[in-house]
């Protein structure tokens, strides 16, 4: 048995595959259930926005994205308390939570995802070190969150694991 490994080319064309997978199924899901869907990214800086409208048809279940990459836009784009930044960093699950709340509040979605990391290669610290991002997602009044540590990759490597779990996971809150 011969075990070949795949060339960059070949992930990426597997990667891209997934991903226009997952979105059909999102998008398909939004479509249905008569949601659309608003994102709040920090780290990624519009990726999984850009992602979204990739697919054709999106403006059936994309509203918008809210690429909030410093603090101030934070809280002037998605009213997260000044406070809460200052009090838990802005890398935390109660901003995160804040962003997706945040998200909808300042839409006409009724679904939204944020991510909130550190994509590196500075920026880290001992309690939140690169790689380091996360997640919250508001679907059906509910809103949910969890972190991730993607290791040991750089910065394209952390934004793109942070894009296809962001949407990964969105696709199961869907279907729950």
């Amino acid at each position: 048995m011969t075990i070949k490994s795949l060339s960059n080319q070949e992930q990426l064309a597997l990667d891209t595959s997934a991903l226009e997978a997952n979105l059909t199924q999102i998008s398909l899901q939004l479509v249905k259930q008569r949601r659309m869907l608003a994102t709040a990214e920090s780290c990624t800086g519009g990726m999984i926005a850009a992602a979204c409208t990739d697919l054709a048809g999106a403006s059936d279940w994309f509203e918008r994205g809210f690429v909030t990459y410093s603090n101030a836009a934070k809280i002037e784009m998605l009213g997260v308390p000044a406070a809460l930044i200052e009090q838990e960093g802005a890398v935390s699950e109660a901003v995160a939570r804040a962003m997706a709340d945040g998200a909808l509040a300042h839409s006409r979605a009724h679904v939204s995802l944020a991510v909130t990391g550190v994509a590196g290669p500075t920026g880290g610290s001992d309690a939140k070190p690169v790689g380091t991002v996360w997640f919250a997602w508001c679907v059906g009044g509910e809103t949910h969150s969890e972190m991730q540590h993607f290791a040991g990759g750089d910065r394209a490597t952390i934004r793109a694991a942070t894009l296809r779990y962001a949407l990964q996971r969105l696709l199961g809150h869907l279907l729950a």
